[in-house]
């Protein structure tokens, strides 16, 4: 995912992911042998006890550089009247926001903290809502901007990164007021949960379903560009 001479800008919103995955990556700077620079950069979306302070204290600790930029999303939530789903707005701002950074300090790669149970989650939302047979890629193009979108936890499960974080000594507090109904009513939320209750039944569901996801065969799929190749492509 990081190339000789990199600069990547690691995106980090404060919580648990993110905070590891800056932690790891400044231990990999020192250690691995490719040379590369890190950048922290954050989304400060105006909630009240945001903590930004917080996150550029723990990037000073290891040394990383600090940025950050930010919209008001409680005024602009009530101004478009999106009380009810602040997620979609605030997704993609928050992503574009990082973009520019990204390009403005010459960051040729943008570090996120999704990790597997995310993938699979992702998974399976775009397969039970129609949006198709995909997920999170590791390496991946970032729409319409000149910036790769690489995800170094794409392979570690959610409770291997609790566990990192414990170790480290780590502490994370409730940012967002509207947390609370996104674990209780939000998609990836529930999703979560079904990942979880079937990883009950079947053993080592996470890893299962990264090996079908890393076993692509598009000839036994439904796909009208690959059942007839001949034909303009659909999409």
């Amino acid at each position: 995912m990081i190339d000789p001479g990199d600069r990547v800008m690691v995106g980090v919103s404060g919580g648990c992911d993110s905070m590891v995955m800056l932690a790891l990556l400044a231990g990999l700077r020192r250690h691995a042998p490719v040379k590369f620079e890190l950048i922290a950069a954050t989304f400060d979306p105006g909630f009240p006890k945001f903590g930004l302070d917080r996150i550029r204290r723990f990037a000073d600790s290891l040394g990383v550089e600090f940025v950050s930029s930010g919209v008001d999303i409680p005024s602009l939530l009530a101004e478009k009247q999106a009380e009810e789903h602040p997620c979609v707005l605030c997704s993609r701002l928050r992503r574009g926001v990082l973009y520019t950074l990204a390009e403005k300090r010459d960051c040729a790669k943008l570090a996120l903290g999704q990790h597997l149970d995310d993938a699979a989650s992702s998974l399976l939302i775009g397969l039970f809502r129609g949006h198709g047979l995909a997920t999170m890629g590791p390496n991946v193009p970032a729409d319409d901007h000149p910036v790769r979108v690489i995800r170094p936890l794409i392979f570690a499960e959610k409770s291997e990164i609790k566990a990192a974080a414990q170790e480290l000594g780590m502490r994370f507090f409730e940012r967002c007021p509207y947390a609370g109904t996104l674990k209780q009513n939000g998609d990836r939320a529930y999703f979560e949960r079904l990942v979880a209750r079937l990883d009950k039944r079947i053993p080592n569901l996470r890893g299962l379903m990264l090996r079908s996801m890393s076993d692509l065969r598009p000839d036994h799929l439904l796909d009208p560009d690959f059942i007839f190749p001949e034909r303009p492509p659909t999409r």
